[in-house]
């Protein structure tokens, strides 16, 4: 098929805003109920998202289960369920604004771990940016100041865990399909948060039960566009603009949350967000050069 940049760039620019929407919703919840249980209901819907998906695909659940490296993929799998429970505990302890400021980070921690991971090579130009973007979120962290918050280096984490995980995808698609992984991420997640989770089981509001679903939705609604959107058009073409998702989140952050744009946080993001912008047109020269 015949690839339609401006088609997946619009795609793109509607997922960020659907998880933008299903982030400020996560950390409502998170404010009022345990964070593993929200996660947990969340991924029993993406869990039938998942199979859903699978059974409508050429080879069916058979074909997307297939794996020479099962081991693996559960362990990407539980490394994405974690990384999600800790970004919605720094969206309700933390806040939306900061904790994306921070994550954004994620690329270029993808890019300082492809070479000792993945045997990747990574020339000077990419270091420098990534030595300009870890700068970034030292200006965010803003560890002088007199009031420093420890809770900062929550969303941080979160980001090494998602490097991490990013990194081992690129790894098993070396023998497995996207199919396969999305699968694996799926009914994975859904064992691992069902099995700690459910401890953590409290009444819910029939309010927040209805938030509760429209999380759910959101959920399955992002992720079927970016399914869509990597069909139509090139990976390297639409990925600079899951950046806006910062800026989408920062206007829920602010108008739902009353969060406050600190003048550090905002020079750091556009720092980080520059330095990730640069790596992916480096990566983009690279790949046109092969």
């Amino acid at each position: 098929m015949q690839s339609n940049n401006r088609l997946g760039i619009i795609l793109m620019m509607v997922t960020t805003v659907v998880f933008a929407a299903q982030d400020g919703i996560s950390k409502h919840l998170a404010q009022e109920y345990n964070v593993l249980m929200v996660v947990m209901i969340r991924y029993w819907f993406f869990a039938a998202f998942v199979l859903t998906v699978a059974k409508r695909r050429a080879g069916g659940l058979r074909q997307a289960a297939a794996t020479a490296q099962p081991l693996l993929q559960i362990f990407r799998g539980s490394l994405l369920a974690i990384e999600i429970c800790v970004t919605v505990a720094a969206f309700a302890l933390l806040g939306l604004i900061e904790s994306h400021a921070i994550f954004a980070c994620y690329p270029l921690l993808i890019a300082a771990l492809s070479g000792p991971i993945l045997g990747e090579a990574v020339g000077w130009r990419r270091w420098v940016a990534i030595g300009a973007g870890f700068v970034g979120v030292l200006i965010i962290l803003n560890p002088t100041a007199s009031i420093f918050s420890p809770l900062a280096i929550i969303p941080f984490f979160s980001a090494v865990i998602f490097a991490l995980y990013g990194l081992l995808t690129r790894y098993v698609s070396r023998q497995d399909s996207a199919e396969t992984s999305f699968f694996w991420t799926g009914i994975t997640g859904v064992v691992l948060m069902s099995a700690i989770g459910i401890w953590m089981w409290e009444p819910m509001s029939s309010r927040d039960w209805l938030w509760m679903a429209l999380l759910c939705l959101t959920g399955a609604l992002g992720h079927g566009l970016l399914i869509k959107c990597y069909e139509v058009a090139e990976a390297n073409a639409v990925q600079p603009f899951a950046y806006l998702q910062l800026v989408f989140v920062s206007v829920i952050g602010v108008a739902f949350f009353n969060e406050v744009i600190a003048l550090n946080v905002a020079i750091g993001a556009g720092i980080v967000l520059s330095a990730g912008l640069f790596t992916f047109w480096r990566e983009r020269l690279k790949n046109r050069a092969l």
